[in-house]
């Protein structure tokens, strides 16, 4: 059975360094195990080094990033996608304004190396 998420039931989290907009998740009552969301930086961001337990898939909607995966940088623009694997080290970084479109399971658990405890799910993608 399909679902349809109005604009309207779209949910936003806003961090230091990102806002995403959840489009589709459980929560959202839409899908029965994966997220969707849209991640919106300003030019010169950077988010923090994590990991997530699981894979994902950052499509570049607008402007451009660089994502360094386990310590090798990937420079992304506009309809470039990148499969990040399940446990590599990311930080994602906005080379000017850009927003991106990711997917991913909706039960990953976040940590950032070097922290004791994991994360848990954002709010984003739960």
């Amino acid at each position: 059975m399909e679902h349809l998420v109005k604009r309207a039931y779209a949910r936003t989290t806003s961090t230091p360094n990102a806002t995403m907009t959840t489009l589709a998740s459980p929560t959202l009552g839409a899908t029965s195990g994966r997220s969707l969301w849209l991640v919106d930086m300003i030019a010169g961001a950077t988010g923090p080094m994590h990991v997530f337990d699981t894979e994902q898939i950052w499509t570049v909607i607008d402007g451009h990033a660089t994502i360094e995966i386990d310590g090798a940088a990937r420079a992304l623009g506009a309809g470039d996608t990148l499969v990040i694997p399940a446990r590599a080290e990311r930080q994602v970084h906005a080379a000017t304004a850009c927003r991106m479109l990711v997917t991913g399971d909706a039960t990953a658990i976040a940590s950032v190396p070097g922290e004791s405890e994991s994360r848990g799910t954002p709010a984003w993608i739960s």
